[in-house]
């Protein structure tokens, strides 16, 4: 779908021209072991690790995008996840969990885009911030409850804390907001269409990741 289209809002381009690339991310083989409850905690510590690296670049970005005429109202810290992450590594892994920390080939590649595109195009930050959070908002909310369900995490608590957005009550209303600042994003048509390229990118590079994941827990194979 072209991002430039008339009457239609930018939010919801970028949703409908990413939704293959989402739907394919979603319905991987680990995925849906994971969500199916058919593998160990492992293979979810796992998941959270490079979940780790990812967001750390997201975050690292942050203080250097948020006056950026593009991607600073998208930095939210009531958003941020890395300290909930730690929080969830230390429960899963110990006290010493960053010492085994290992990212993954495709991990490392999706990192290193999201840092290539804060420090060098802004709006392709937006595509990597807007796929991340609002996804983790929405179906990161089904992760968690399987998580709880199937490892005995106690509810929204040590474990599953990189899901619950304490500072956001009102997660409908975050996400609406959300969508009115893409609606007014700060980028022409072509700005617009790159957008709408590079949020299809990240949803690949998150795909990659669970391809990885798939192989080192190769349940449905």
């Amino acid at each position: 779908m072209d991002a430039t289209a008339t009457g239609t809002p930018f939010s919801t381009l970028i949703r409908v021209a990413s939704h293959e690339q989402h739907t394919e991310a979603e319905t991987s083989p680990f995925m849906g072991d994971l969500l199916g409850g058919r593998l160990g905690v492992e293979a979810y510590a796992r998941y959270t690790e490079q979940l780790w690296f990812v967001y750390r670049a997201l975050e690292e970005a942050a203080g250097v995008l948020r006056d950026d005429p593009v991607a600073g109202p998208f930095i939210r810290p009531e958003l941020m996840r890395t300290a909930e992450l730690e929080r969830d590594l230390a429960h899963l892994r110990g006290a010493g969990w960053r010492a085994g920390l290992t990212a993954l080939p495709a991990t490392d590649a999706y990192a290193a885009r999201i840092t290539e595109c804060a420090h060098h195009w802004p709006a392709g930050y937006v595509a990597h911030h807007y796929t991340r959070y609002l996804g983790d908002l929405s179906g990161g909310q089904i992760i968690r409850d399987t998580a709880e369900k199937t490892w005995g995490f106690a509810r929204k608590g040590d474990g599953v804390r990189f899901y619950v957005f304490e500072q956001i009550p009102n997660p409908a209303a975050f996400k609406r907001g959300y969508r009115e600042l893409l609606d007014a994003v700060n980028a022409d048509d072509l700005q617009k269409q790159r957008i709408v390229d590079e949020c299809k990118r990240a949803f690949g590079l998150n795909g990659a990741i669970f391809r990885e994941l798939g192989a080192e827990f190769p349940l449905s194979a």
